[in-house]
């Protein structure tokens, strides 16, 4: 077998962990952010302390908190995602006409969401997979057109197979809107270009990132290990 066709083992034990590590870099003191459910809430607890950034959940929260540590009275403070919650001192709650006005009115700084397939135009898939019940399609549609910058935090490969493609081959949630993934294997950042390998994990070679996915990817001159 060539490096290229060498099956990778991946430690998953905090394989969530890491990608959040890593997404929590992107964040900016004074952002307006807006997470996904599943892993881009635990971006927050990677945050270093000199960055603070305002949570928004369009649940209608502003100033949300992380999962409290005494387990709470489920009827109450809960995430996008129905989790457990709470509200930052000075935090708010409010209406979903108005969460929603804030994201639709581009006062999201960045918004961090999970994905079951993103292509080589940034176009996402993160929504529903044809024959499969689903709650609802949330705010993730509002969301990715309304946030100035839209960062996927996923696993490369789902049982194996890429979940980045050449096209999404699911219904979309929204074109050309994808600005950086994020995953245990690296950073891609979505240029006109196309997708640009940014980043590496020093656990993969450069061969193994390219057979994980599917589109065509660039591996910059400037490639460094993540931070």
């Amino acid at each position: 077998m060539t490096a290229a066709t060498t099956p990778v083992v991946i430690d998953r034990t905090n394989l969530k962990e890491f990608i959040a590590r890593r997404v929590a870099k992107e964040l900016r003191d004074g952002d307006f952010v807006n997470l996904g459910i599943g892993l881009p809430t635990l971006v927050p607890q990677f945050l270093a302390p000199e960055v603070q950034v305002t949570l928004q959940a369009e649940v209608g929260m502003v100033g949300a908190g992380p999962c409290p540590a005494v387990e709470p009275d489920p009827r109450y403070v809960v995430d996008a995602g129905g989790k457990p919650a709470s509200i930052r001192l000075g935090g708010a709650f409010i209406d979903s006409v108005t969460s929603f006005t804030l994201i639709r009115g581009g006062h999201v700084d960045a918004t961090v969401l999970g994905a079951l397939q993103v292509d080589a135009e940034g176009n996402l898939a993160n929504w529903i997979i044809p024959g499969k019940m689903v709650p609802g399609m949330g705010g993730a549609m509002d969301l990715v057109v309304g946030a100035k910058r839209v960062i996927v935090a996923m696993e490369h490969t789902q049982r194996g197979e890429p979940k980045i493609l050449p096209r999404c081959t699911l219904p979309l949630t929204a074109v050309k809107c994808v600005d950086l993934i994020v995953t245990e294997m690296g950073v891609i950042e979505v240029r006109p270009t196309g997708l640009v390998l940014t980043e590496i994990n020093p656990e993969f070679t450069v061969a193994q990132v390219v057979a994980a996915t599917a589109a065509v990817l660039t591996v910059s001159p400037n490639l460094v290990e993540i931070r």
